[in-house]
């Protein structure tokens, strides 16, 4: 039997991470009646990934040995059984409203698919708060998704081919573009949801210096092309050790246990008056 949805997280040395996406998915999945699995794709971790993966709430883990991006979130969509695809990243939390804002939209039949408008987590700097604002102008302005959080339907990801795999970056922009014009072709809408934005991690923020993060958006603006060679993609691969910081198992634990507390408790919308609405 096919699955309604299906959750794919492409995952490289993320055990940590993963401690704390996997409970709120799996809470978030709870709430919504219809059946769907959560996959994570390991794409040649040398960490505890897999293991903390299954242990924590993933249906499947499946091994990618090539280490990109694109060719994960193909390895796991091609594993995957759902008439939906919800494609995120594990630093990204997604709770209860905007998952079920993705599934209500796209049973709708009137959207190919959509994005989301994005909420980093943490304090940032100056220049990070300028360059999210400009890709949120940007994503609004072109209806081109943030990688992140990106669901589709299964027949217009197949009927395009998925993802680029001569892409080690920005490999989401292409998708948009791509799938918004099949989309059009059959009568379906792709647009970008701000009623329920995702939180996402804003660590590369705090991994980078803000003249570094400036002249990678540059390098990208000016170079398009530099996406196809890993070797000027550091800024999605590399993960300056200095910089990075582990956290306790006991400590992530407690992060997840927050994020959901802080979920049923959400201010803005009522989840449970969503829950209902999507059931009718």
């Amino acid at each position: 039997m096919q699955l309604v949805y299906s959750i794919v997280i492409p995952a490289y040395n993320e055990a940590n991470e993963l401690l704390v996406t996997l409970k709120v998915i799996r809470e978030a999945m709870a709430m919504v009646t219809l059946a769907g699995e959560c996959i994570v794709v390991d794409n040649n971790s040398t960490d505890d990934t897999s293991e903390i993966a299954l242990a924590y709430g993933a249906d499947r883990v499946v091994y990618e040995p090539f280490n990109q991006i694109a060719r994960a979130r193909n390895a796991g969509a091609a594993a995957s059984t759902g008439k939906y695809l919800v494609f995120i990243d594990t630093d990204t939390r997604i709770k209860t409203e905007p998952l079920i804002e993705a599934l209500r939209h796209l049973k709708s039949n009137c959207y190919v698919g959509r994005g989301s408008v994005l909420r980093l987590d943490g304090e940032i700097s100056f220049i990070g708060h300028f360059l999210v604002s400009i890709w949120e102008l940007v994503s609004k302005l072109t209806q081109i998704a943030a990688g992140c959080f990106i669901f589709c339907r299964r027949d217009a990801f197949d009927a395009i081919g998925g993802y680029n795999e001569a892409l080690n970056a920005s490999e989401e922009i292409r998708f948009s573009r791509h799938i918004k014009r099949w989309g059009r072709e059959h009568g379906l809408k792709f647009k970008i949801l701000d009623l329920a934005p995702v939180v996402t991690s804003s660590r590369k923020l705090e991994w980078y210096s803000g003249i570094r993060l400036l002249g990678w958006t540059s390098l990208i603006i000016l170079m398009p092309l530099a996406v196809r060679y890993k070797v000027l993609c550091g800024f999605w691969y590399n993960r300056p050790a200095k910089r990075l910081r582990f956290m306790p198992i006991k400590q992530a634990l407690k992060k997840a246990k927050l994020s959901i507390n802080a979920q049923r408790t959400c201010p803005i919308h009522s989840c449970h008056t969503n829950y209902l609405a999507f059931q009718n």
